[in-house]
C-alpha cells in the first residue's frame, strides 16, 4: 500500500498574535496518542510562534486507514504541509512520532529547519504493547458504559494506573451511549512490526537537531548514540532527570525549556 494517497490528517492549528519566530512548529504524537495529549504545551508555544499539532492515521480524529509505514506517515504529514501552504517548519516528535518526524526530515530536509526527537532513536525495537493492545482489545469487546467500568476492564492487563489514563484518552462515547475506541486498533496492530521497525529514508539529516531523552527511560541508550549518531549527525543529545518515556508529562517545564532554547538559537 505504499503508493496509496495521504490520508487527510485531522489537526490542532494554534496562531499566535505576536511571532517571535515566524517558522510554525508542528509536533507528531506517539503510538496511542494524539494532538489532544500536547495542548498544555501548545498554549505555552504558541506565545511566540504558530503551533500545528496533528492526530497521525488511525489516531485522535484522523481517518482509520490501512498502512503504518513511516514511509506512508510521513507522506501524511507532507501533504498536511503542502495543504497549509507551509514550505518549512520546526518538526517535534515524540516516540513514534519521532520516527515520522526523522523519516520526513531524511525524505525532504528542505521542508524541515529544525527537528527535536523525543524519546527514540532510529533502530528497530522490541515487542513491547502486547498488553496494552490486549487491554484495549478488552475495553473493545466489553463495551463500558463509563469511564470507572472502562478502566476496570483496561486493569484486568495492565496494572499502571497512569497509562491506563493514558490509554483512556482513545475512548469516546458511542452512538448508544457507551464508550468506544476511537483509534484504529486493527490496522496498528496489523502493522506493529513497522512501528517498532526503522524510520524510513536512505541518507542522514543533517540540519538542527536536538534528541532529549528521560534518564529513566531505555529508548534511547547510550548503546543506541552510535546508530542515532549515522542518522542524525549533527544531534545534540539532551538527558532530563526523573523522567520515563512520556518525558514532555513527567517533566513538561524542562521539556519546554529544551525546546525553546533549541528554538531560540536557530533564530539568533
Amino acid at each position: 500500500m505504499s503508493d496509496a494517497l495521504p490520508i487527510d490528517l485531522h489537526y490542532l492549528d494554534q496562531p499566535s498574535e505576536a511571532h517571535a519566530d515566524a517558522t510554525p512548529m508542528v509536533v507528531i504524537h506517539g503510538l496511542l496518542g494524539s494532538a489532544d495529549n500536547w495542548r498544555s504545551h501548545l498554549k505555552v508555544w504558541q506565545a511566540s510562534r504558530r503551533v500545528i499539532a496533528v492526530d497521525l492515521r488511525n489516531h485522535g480524529r484522523s481517518p482509520h486507514a490501512e498502512g503504518m509505514s513511516y514511509a506512508q506517515m510521513s507522506a501524511d504529514v507532507v501533504a498536511l504541509l503542502d495543504k497549509l501552504e507551509l514550505s518549512k517548519v520546526h518538526l517535534v516528535g515524540h516516540s513514534m512520532g519521532g520516527k515520522v518526524a526523522i523519516s520526513l526530515a531524511r525524505q525532504h530536509p528542505d521542508r524541515v529547519a529544525s527537528l527535536v526527537v523525543a524519546d527514540i532513536a532510529p533502530v528497530a525495537y522490541q515487542h513491547g504493547h502486547d498488553d496494552v493492545f490486549a487491554a484495549l482489545e478488552r475495553v473493545r469487546e466489553g463495551q463500558p458504559a463509563n469511564r470507572r467500568e472502562a478502566d476496570e476492564l483496561l486493569a484486568e492487563h495492565v496494572d499502571s494506573r497512569p497509562t491506563r489514563l493514558f490509554l483512556a484518552t482513545n475512548l469516546v462515547r458511542s452512538e448508544q451511549g457507551g464508550l468506544k475506541l476511537r483509534v484504529g486498533l486493527d490496522y496498528i496492530r496489523q502493522d506493529y512490526e513497522a512501528i517498532i521497525g526503522l524510520p524510513s529514508g536512505e541518507t542522514s539529516y543533517n540540519g538542527p537537531t536536538l534528541v532529549l531523552r528521560g534518564d529513566e527511560s531505555p529508548y534511547v541508550s547510550d548503546a543506541m548514540l552510535p546508530a542515532l549518531r549515522e542518522v542524525l549527525p549533527t544531534s545534540r543529545v539532551v538527558t532530563l532527570k526523573q523522567a520515563g518515556h512520556w518525558l514532555h508529562a513527567d517533566q513538561p517545564e524542562a521539556f519546554q525549556q529544551s525546546v525553546d532554547a533549541f528554538l531560540t538559537a536557530q533564530t539568533s
